[in-house]
């Protein structure tokens, strides 16, 4: 039971993510620098603070009996998620969305899944059975579905960009936007490990000073997110100054609305990513990862279908994408049975 409810959940807080950025398709007045500046800021400070805060006793005095270089490990991986973040955007313009996309979910599966199977987490995650196991070598089977599924949802993006004469441009934007995507698909594991490895002294502290499952989840993501969070806010900020917009923000309340949606989205999908990894057991850390990336692609093509991306492409493409949604689902179903095994 705990495997099917912490699979639930950590597809849940996928699908949130793969289809939290519907609003800024009816945004009319913020440009990017200010849909990002509100949405991160709200996201990822507002309210993770404001959750702890409100369900920690004495959340403060809790952290200060926190070793501190755990701390600071955690906010490595988030800065490193947040560079990333501003990266993928970028990519975005550079190569196109459907390689971009592909080679950062390919990446980021290969390293988030594989990794805590080799390298174990804290708590709880450092009980998972080792690479070589027979739960070890159903999760990459897993990862291999996937993997497949990404490759033919690149395939079919191709398809349609092509169908649509969309294509990315060539030459040097080109070559420095795949470099960048290769850095930015290593670097987006982050956002999973500042969870990984520092949530168990963090919880175990919350929980002694009396806070609940809930509150002391959303701990573990306040302190962890401090570096990606200013990551994502320097960015959008020197955009601003740069291009003197910062009036924009106080000029559509509309948007402002439709950002700070984006950003209430995002938080709760991560703290159900993080929920959902420990519910899984052991093998969360992997698990969990491989089916939230799962479930947020199932999230962008549905946005992408819905949001009339696909009107008038049929033939070949639409087909690679029905496959890679097939697989993508085969995918999360093998990574929950290789979670079954991990059982004692």
């Amino acid at each position: 039971m705990s495997t099917l409810l912490g699979a639930i959940v950590v597809a849940i807080g996928g699908l949130l993510v793969g289809t939290s950025a519907w609003p800024m398709k009816v945004m009319r007045k913020y440009q990017f620098e200010h849909l990002w500046f509100v949405s991160m800021l709200i996201g990822l400070v507002l309210l993770p603070w404001a959750a702890t805060l409100t369900l920690c006793p004495n959340a403060i005095d809790a952290y200060r009996h926190i070793d501190r270089a755990l701390v600071l490990k955690a906010n490595l991986f988030s800065f490193g998620w947040g560079i990333a973040n501003v990266l993928c955007g970028l990519c975005y313009v550079r190569i196109g969305f459907a390689l971009t996309g592909g080679i950062l979910t390919g990446l980021g599966v290969s390293i988030g899944v594989t990794v805590p199977l080799i390298i174990k987490g804290s708590g709880l995650f450092n009980q998972a059975p080792n690479i070589g196991s027979p739960a070890g070598h159903t999760v990459l089977f897993g990862v291999a579905f996937m993997l497949c599924g990404v490759f033919l949802v690149s395939l079919a993006g191709f398809g349609r960009d092509k169908a649509l004469k969309t294509s990315p441009r060539a030459g040097g934007d080109f070559a420095v936007g795949l470099a960048m995507v290769i850095v930015a698909g290593i670097l987006s594991v982050g956002l999973s490990f500042s969870f990984v490895y520092s949530q168990d002294p963090v919880i175990r502290a919350m929980r002694a000073q009396g806070a609940g499952d809930i509150g002391a989840n959303f701990a573990v993501w306040a302190i962890s997110l401090i570096a990606g969070a200013l990551v994502n806010l320097l960015y959008p900020a020197y955009l601003m100054t740069k291009n003197k917009s910062w009036s924009v923000l106080a000029q559509s309340p509309r948007d402002a609305m439709l950002s700070g949606l984006i950003g209430l989205t995002m938080c709760v999908s991560i703290a159900l990513m993080g929920k959902g990894m420990l519910l899984l057991g052991v093998l969360g850390a992997s698990v969990g990862f491989g089916i939230q990336q799962s479930s947020q692609m199932l999230g962008n093509q549905a946005v992408g279908f819905i949001g009339g991306e696909w009107k008038g492409v049929l033939g070949r493409p639409r087909m690679q994408m029905y496959l890679a949604i097939l697989l993508l689902l085969v995918a999360a179903a093998v990574l929950a049975y290789g979670n079954t095994l991990a059982k004692i």
